[in-house]
């Protein structure tokens, strides 16, 4: 497998690097709520959220050691997100605390159909974390560090994460990364030298499209593995994900009949997954199908970390999913 890591026993199998942040999703909404003067919708509720935290948070409940490492404020909702830590057992030691900023709070607007668009705020901690808040010490004691999305936090810039990626290479530890679509304005340039660094990365196909200039998903994964990427697993929406290394490519089909209520979290649902599968020794292909089928959970219920509560939902998925694709398999297992 390309991208090994590090088989010493480390007391974290992961660190989670990014945004923590409360969600309040609203949905079912419309585009014209705005021409009524009280928009009913069927609930409100807060929750965790932020690439770093809902990948820390599903990790976890797959049964691994993970470690949170992002900025909250000395604030209610900065306690909220610890106290979902303690919760589900994510270690806080890699957590920075500013008394200084406030927690980040995003309101998620979600459609019917499960289409979804953020209000954030732009003086929050997602904004204002720097490489000041990454405590580099930490990075021994963990096998992987995935960075759970380039260009969330702004002040991680392309220079800034191949300062960080070389220091966990210096630790021995594996890397993968997300990415959102650029917030300033950000080019492919900007993060060429850092992508090098990087195991295991996984763009959406807008996302990577996008960034690359390139429409067919085969251009696009040429260029990212042209970066130095050992791994790109292209997240392709109905058609799966497609998959390039040095060895070989493939297209992973997703689960079929997944009825989407809400699509916040997915793409950080499928990368707790694949991560997973990861750090279980499993084969692209077999990672590949923990991580669809895991985000195939998530977008069955509203919020990004209220879907996946323990590795049996995932594993029955899986069933369900070799059923689907590998009947004749299931047969032989039987």
């Amino acid at each position: 497998m390309a991208g090994q890591m590090s088989k010493e026993k480390k007391p974290l199998d992961v660190i989670c690097l990014g945004a923590a942040v409360v969600d309040i999703p609203l949905r079912p909404v419309s585009k014209n709520m705005f021409e009524i003067e009280s928009y009913p919708i069927d609930q409100i509720k807060m929750t965790v959220g932020g690439d770093a935290m809902n990948e820390a948070t599903i990790i976890s409940r797959l049964g691994h050691k993970t470690g949170l490492m992002a900025l909250v404020g000395s604030d209610p909702a900065g306690q909220f997100i610890m106290d979902a830590c303690t919760k589900d057992a994510i270690d806080i030691s890699t957590l920075t605390v500013d008394t200084h900023i406030d927690t980040s709070i995003n309101i998620g607007l979600v459609t019917a159909d499960g289409e979804r668009t953020f209000v954030t705020n732009r003086n929050g901690s997602l904004w204002k974390t720097t490489i000041g808040d990454v405590k580099f010490e930490k990075f021994k004691e963990a096998r992987i560090l995935s960075l759970a999305s380039i260009f969330n936090n702004p002040l991680l810039d392309g220079p800034t994460l191949v300062k960080i990626f070389r220091r966990a290479k210096a630790e021995g530890m594996m890397i993968c990364a997300d990415m959102i679509k650029p917030r300033l304005s950000e080019t492919l340039e900007d993060i060429k030298e850092a992508l090098s660094y990087v195991d295991y990365f996984f763009p959406n196909s807008d996302e990577a499209r996008l960034m690359t200039g390139k429409e067919s998903v085969e251009d696009v994964a040429d260029v990212l593995f042209g970066c130095g990427v050992k791994n790109v697993i292209i997240k392709n929406g109905k058609h799966g994900c497609f998959i390039k290394n040095k060895d070989q490519t493939m297209v992973v089909p997703m689960a079929k009949d997944i009825k989407a209520l809400d699509t916040i979290g997915a793409g950080d649902n499928f990368a707790s997954g694949f991560i997973t599968a990861l750090l279980e020794g499993k084969d692209l292909e077999t990672c590949a199908v923990f991580a669809h089928c895991t985000a195939a959970i998530s977008v069955q219920y509203s919020g990004a970390t209220t879907g996946v509560q323990n590795r049996e939902q995932v594993e029955q998925m899986i069933e369900q999913y070799q059923k689907t694709y590998h009947p004749d398999k299931m047969e032989e297992n039987q």
